[in-house]
């Protein structure tokens, strides 16, 4: 602070830059506008401000500049904070900074969703700020403590970092913000409705919004945990696979209202309500809320929803349910809240009436990018080229024989698209049709491909595999004290073992890198991190961390969390693991970072069903089903499109498809047919081979 209060003179802030622990305690001393001037009237004379800093080549620039400072002008003591410097560092004592820099070391969890730093978003809680800062010049008397929300309290606290700016504008505004809450303040919920109610009162709007609710700890009021892990992502690695679309996720908030000439014919409105549909991706999404139920003069929050961008929109239907003698309902009104038109709103906000007296609010978030979501489904079996083995392949070969046989899985992504195929090599030879099987190959033999790209279908549902393979497994003869062993192409060798085929706690993994050292992985039993589900695996936080820290031994998980694995990386940046994929192995489905390779999850999650399944000489991932089976229909119920916030205002019981997925993967990834294995169209031919022809390697 000398060093600024020097070179500044009086002037602007000059453009330096200090190391980052100085810039952070620098940045705490100024959320206390009144310590922080006494501090500098009584040190320096004047208040000391920082420099406006907008792109990495200044921040580059105004940090070298420090350096070189502060290298003439303090010696004996390093630029950066060097933890093993034997040189001696004057320590004084200030127990008021001290105190200031303790209250906001958990603030970066309040502002580390990835939206945050979307510029639409900052925009809107700007105005949103310029707005609450309208309230306190106006209405301060009336009001004990205001409330901001995360947005509002994101811009008030970067106001406040400039000191000098923030303390011209406050003169100006004449804003009180002695009454406005603190960041580590624990806030009443009469307080928050006094906040609301101002709000409403002054722009005839609600309060909170999507990416803006109440920001502080309520007293009295639990908080609801979100259903989705938002986390910021540096790179995508899937980008190489171009078949492989990212997946977007943004925040809906949906408020309604009943104006007062509703209240005239309350009677009429009881079989009256609003329906939310969504207008692509999950065309099956029907929820109902009574008129009756909704809230007069005061904004209610109806739906709070995470959308995949995909999904385009919500439609808000104004229904009225039949007479007694008759079912279903009459659509009335309609209206649509699109993506793209909230996003062109100032503040991603868009109000409108669905009918006379029933006005609606809904507000967005900017699309964040999320984990991809891909499953494996039953497919038919392919020759040593990648065509089906069928007749319309064998006439348009001029019925030369189909060499090989593999086993087939088509890879699908959130949406329903065709991004990869998996291939499993279980025969060889040649062969024509008649009294001759197809011949099986030796266990080591039987490679595990991954192709990129969707099929080429040549008639209906009869097609060729993509030619181009991103990936492949070879089994290979596991080390001693192991039962499998596989060499992926991407370097990495899995070992697999299990100790009792009765216990629960038995499997074990080890997998290396042959030819990387930037991390480690570690592969890990359950739904782990933050994919825990509580209510299967009730155990603190402090035990599941124990747990994750020690891996699988001594483990008794129940029988659904032994299908997952959770994929654990430990890098430099990341010493104590970092969770970047889950893979329900015997569904065949996974979940992963963009950080995390595609193909690299996907050799894991079949290599490890085919382990499996050999070890305990059971058809686990119904590898011996050869044949394509109905799916949900696209758009009917993509899995993860829509997830439902599990807060107060949605206190209805919830769909499995509105949940994420790994709640309750066999309700969502369940097939249309009801028992696969009983279906007479699953009958092969002998062109295809016999059940044993793959069940040798598999289940010898």
């Amino acid at each position: 602070m000398p060093l600024v209060a020097e070179i500044s003179m009086g002037s602007a802030p000059p453009v330096v830059l200090p190391p980052l622990d100085i810039e952070w305690v620098w940045f705490c001393h100024t959320l206390n506008p009144v310590n922080y001037g006494q501090y500098c009237e009584s040190r320096f004379s004047t208040l000391i401000g920082k420099p406006t800093i907008f792109n990495e080549e200044n921040e580059e620039y105004a940090l070298n500049r420090c350096r070189e400072i502060w290298m003439r002008r303090y010696p004996s003591e390093p630029f950066e904070n060097e933890a093993n410097s034997d040189s001696p560092i004057p320590l004084v004592r200030n127990e008021d900074l001290l105190s200031e820099v303790l209250k906001q070391r958990t603030l970066y969890s309040k502002f580390s969703k990835p939206y945050m730093t979307e510029i639409m978003y900052l925009i809107a809680a700007r105005q949103r700020y310029k707005g609450f800062l309208y309230i306190l010049s106006r209405v301060s008397d009336k009001c004990s403590c205001f409330v901001p929300t995360c947005d509002i309290l994101i811009m008030w606290l970067t106001h406040q970092s400039y000191p000098t700016v923030y303390a011209e504008d406050m003169k100006e505004a004449e804003c009180d913000v002695s009454k406005v809450a603190r960041v580590w303040e624990t806030v009443e919920e009469e307080e928050v409705e006094e906040t609301k109610k101002l709000w409403e009162g002054m722009f005839d709007q609600p309060y909170e919004k999507a990416g803006g609710q109440i920001a502080l700890d309520q007293g009295g009021v639990p908080s609801s945990k979100p259903p989705v892990y938002w986390e910021v992502f540096d790179t995508d690695v899937n980008t190489r696979y171009k078949s492989l679309m990212p997946r977007f996720l943004l925040e809906v908030c949906v408020f309604a209202r009943l104006g007062p000439k509703m209240k005239l014919i309350q009677e009429k409105i009881t079989r009256n309500f609003v329906r939310l549909r969504t207008v692509r991706c999950h065309k099956e999404l029907k929820s109902d809320k009574p008129l009756s139920s909704i809230l007069y003069d005061s904004w209610q929050m109806l739906w709070h929803l995470y959308c995949e961008f995909g999904t385009r929109g919500v439609n808000l239907e104004f229904r009225h349910r039949g007479g007694r003698c008759f079912k279903g309902s009459k659509l009335k009104n309609a209206e649509a809240f699109l993506w793209n038109d909230l996003l062109r709103a100032p503040t991603l906000t868009l109000g409108r009436e669905v009918e006379q007296g029933v006005g609606i609010f809904s507000s967005i978030t900017p699309p964040a990018q999320a984990p991809y979501l891909l499953k494996c489904v039953l497919d038919r079996v392919t020759d040593d080229s990648g065509a089906m083995i069928s007749d319309e392949i064998l006439r348009m070969n001029h019925y030369r024989p189909q060499e090989g046989r593999w086993l087939s899985r088509t890879v699908l992504d959130h949406a329903g698209r065709e991004c990869f195929v998996v291939r499993i090599r279980v025969g060889g030879g040649f062969w024509r049709r008649g009294g001759e099987n197809p011949s099986n190959v030796k266990w080591e033999d039987r490679i595990t491909e991954i192709r990129e790209g969707p099929w080429s279908y040549v008639a209906g549902s009869i097609g060729r595999a993509p030619a181009k393979v991103v990936g492949t497994a070879l089994p290979k003869e596991p080390p001693e004290q192991w039962d499998a062993a596989w060499q992926f192409s991407s370097g990495d060798e899995l070992m697999l073992r299990l100790e009792s085929s009765t216990s629960k706690s038995g499997l074990s993994f080890s997998l290396r890198n042959q030819t990387s050292s930037d991390s480690s992985v570690k592969l890990l039993i359950g739904r782990r991190m933050q994919y825990k589900v509580k209510k299967v695996n009730p155990k603190s936080d402090a035990e599941e961390t124990e747990l994750d820290d020690k891996g699988d031994e001594g483990l008794d998980l129940d029988e659904e969390e032994l299908d997952f694995v959770t994929v654990v990386r430990l890098t430099e940046e990341h010493p104590t693991g970092r969770a970047t994929a889950l893979i329900n192995w015997k569904l065949l489905a996974v979940e992963f970072i963009p950080e995390e390779d595609a193909v690299f999850v996907l050799l894991l999650c079949i290599s490890i069903v085919r382990s499996l399944s050999e070890m305990r000489k059971e058809d686990l991932g119904k590898l011996l089903i050869r044949r394509r089976v109905k799916e949900a229909k696209p758009g009917a119920r993509n899995w993860g499109s829509v997830i439902l916030h599990p807060s107060p205002a949605c206190s209805t019981p919830v769909s499995p498809f509105l949940q994420p997925w790994h709640w309750n993967a066999k309700v969502v990834l369940a097939s249309d047919g009801a028992d696969i294995t009983r279906q007479p169209s699953f009958i092969n031919s002998g062109a295809e081979g016999s059940d044993a022809l793959y069940k040798r390697g598999i289940m010898p």
